[in-house]
């Protein structure tokens, strides 16, 4: 079974870093994990988006706080949930100095569709489709479009003036032998929202459905796509 970025790349997939290739390219059949360490060397946020940011920390969905040289972990596990879907987990935490922030996710690929749905916090109510492509220097970008809310019964879609735009970047550097990542949220109104840059170093550790820790699944699964 190929990974999730694998069947998004097809062909490209062998144009990323050996390394990236690495931290993208196993699935839940291979029964591993990246786990990674780091720090991140800012992180900033544009206060006229405090108030939907701070809504968004009760669900793990970014945060209205910024800093420098903060210690963060991502947590990548892959299985299948409920609805049989291969899920990789991003679960990132941010060491501020009074308190601990959570940026969580879980991304599937949609075969009906042929693209990667990110599902946004720990309750998967925002679902986000990815644009995922090889950058220079073999690294991987992921650029989110279409954005729709799904709770109960209610659905809609977002409408692009009330949605953030977001560009993950994530590279491996020969020279300093460390992952980097780079993240910028862009609003059509408002600007840049939220981002944030930083290292960190990744190691490969034996997992499977019964051994992903407590904390890394979401607190519910959402079927709809």
């Amino acid at each position: 079974m190929r990974s999730i970025y694998e069947q998004a790349l097809g062909a490209d997939f062998q144009k990323l870093h050996p390394r990236i290739q690495k931290r993208f390219g196993f699935c839940s059949q291979d029964r591993t994990a990246s786990i990674g360490h780091g720090v991140m060397q800012l992180i900033w946020y544009n206060k006229l988006a405090a108030l939907p940011l701070f809504i968004g920390t009760l669900r793990h969905i970014m945060f209205p706080q910024g800093g420098v040289n903060i210690p963060f972990s991502i947590e990548n596990y892959a299985y299948v949930d409920a609805f049989g879907r291969e899920t990789v987990t991003w679960i990132r935490k941010f060491k501020f100095p009074r308190t601990i922030r959570h940026f969580d996710a879980t991304m599937v690929y949609s075969g009906e569709r042929e693209v990667i749905v990110d599902y946004l916090g720990n309750k998967q109510h925002l679902a986000v489709d990815l644009d995922v492509a090889v950058s220079t220097k073999g690294g991987i970008r992921i650029i989110s479009g279409e954005q729709r809310f799904y709770e109960g019964w209610l659905q809609f879609r977002f409408p692009r003036l009330f949605t953030g735009r977001a560009e993950v970047n994530e590279w491996y550097d020969d020279e300093e032998r460390c992952y980097k990542i780079s993240v910028d949220v862009r609003n059509p109104i408002l600007g840049q929202i939220f981002r944030y840059e930083g290292s960190f170093q990744a190691s490969f550790v034996n997992s499977g459905h019964e051994a992903i820790p407590i904390g890394i699944r979401p607190l519910r699964e959402e079927k709809r796509e």
